[in-house]
């Protein structure tokens, strides 16, 4: 029963909080809708679900079209590809996955022409895993610091994916990693003020809780219950 599986989510996001004294309130769940159907996301929806994430931007027009009136925020959480830049801010009001500064100006460009301001996350390689996108860890800072001349694109905070582990105990490093990046880079630069950590899935979100995310996308965990 998705309702079930929303409501033991967010106890376990809220015990999550209480063991680091945080408020509940802080952390923001979004509703992985990659491989659920219409309905399921409907269902989802019904009990309270209004953050949605989806990795494809072509698989999110048809939802967007299906879902419009709802009062949804998207989030695009999946690789974005240059040459979909431009249907992807039509739909998207938070891009996570911002991972090159090739791919921030395709954004800037794109959004000037659609006279917007780009709310966007940077995303990093904490784990340093070839099969995973993200901007290398060493070179982060000189992507920040060119990222953030660019008008049309507001950058927000920062986000990764660990790697798939048997216990969500060892994702914890490379939370704390990004964690240290964000605070990092609020001292190296004047004024900036990142303030979202989008960390967090269903095989380790609670962990990533514990380490400062205020951002958790969970997919399975509402769809297919426990795991």
């Amino acid at each position: 029963m998705i309702s079930e599986n929303i409501r033991r989510i967010q106890e376990r996001i809220n015990s999550a909080c209480r063991r680091k004294g945080r408020d509940p309130k802080e952390v923001t769940l979004v509703c992985v809708t990659k491989e659920a159907s219409l309905n399921d996301i409907i269902d989802a929806i019904g009990f309270g679900m209004r953050e949605v994430g989806e990795n494809r931007v072509q698989d999110a027009l048809v939802k967007y079209k299906a879902l419009q009136g709802k009062g949804l925020k998207w989030h695009m959480i999946g690789h974005l590809q240059t040459n979909k830049v431009k249907d992807a801010l039509k739909i998207f009001d938070l891009i996570h996955s911002v991972d090159s500064v090739k791919l921030a100006k395709a954004i800037q460009s794109e959004a000037i022409k659609q006279n917007k301001l780009v709310d966007a996350l940077l995303e990093v390689n904490t784990s340093g895993e070839s099969n995973k996108f993200g901007i290398e860890p060493e070179k982060f800072f000189g992507v920040l610091e060119d990222i953030l001349k660019l008008s049309n694109v507001r950058v927000l905070g920062l986000m990764t994916m660990a790697p798939l582990v048997s216990n969500q105990e060892g994702a914890r490093p490379f939370f704390k990693k990004l964690k240290n990046m964000l605070n990092e880079a609020n001292n190296k630069f004047d004024g900036l003020k990142l303030k979202c950590l989008s960390m967090g899935m269903t095989q380790d979100f609670e962990v990533a809780v514990e380490e400062g995310a205020n951002i958790v996308r969970v997919g399975r965990a509402i769809f297919e219950g426990e795991v």
